[in-house]
């Protein structure tokens, strides 16, 4: 073994090595959302680069939407994996506002062009019959997996 060689080999690992370790860290902390309102609804941008349906699992509970991708590295022909820095298994929430009441079971779970997962929840009137049914809603959990690369389904406690 050369010199050169010797130097290829252990530069390679190195970089393995630290991609692991950014994949990791990505994998550590709760993917970037934002939270938007209008009148008539709430929608939360989540950051979902590289996600397909199938990959996707929306939940709401306990007053917050919860959003899980587990993405898969594709293979490409011709090409040697030199830095692994993706992360592949990230978890992410939305909090709802106090004093606002949305109905889970009408949310709607879209997966852009752009890299991004759009929840869109509609909002419920606030008078006491709608925050009573709401409220059983916040302390159940259903959860339905996505399975179109385009629409994602959207689950809620029942």
């Amino acid at each position: 073994m050369t010199l050169r060689e010797f130097g290829r080999s252990v530069g390679g690992r190195v970089l393995r090595r630290i991609g692991r370790v950014a994949g990791s860290v990505q994998e550590r902390r709760p993917i970037p959302v934002d939270l938007l309102e209008s009148d008539d609804a709430l929608l939360a941008v989540f950051d979902a680069a590289g996600a397909t349906g199938s990959d996707v699992q929306v939940r709401f509970s306990r007053g917050a939407v919860h959003v899980r991708i587990d993405r898969f590295r594709e293979s490409h022909e011709d090409f040697e994996m030199r830095f692994p820095g993706r992360g592949l298994s990230l978890d992410g929430k939305a909090e709802i506002p106090d004093g606002v009441t949305i109905d889970p079971e009408a949310a709607t779970a879209t997966l852009t062009d752009a890299g991004t997962l759009e929840v869109l929840l509609p909002k419920v009137e606030t008078d006491a019959t709608a925050s009573d049914a709401a409220d059983s809603l916040d302390a159940d959990e259903e959860a339905i997996d996505a399975t179109d690369s385009e629409s994602v389904g959207v689950g809620s406690d029942a």
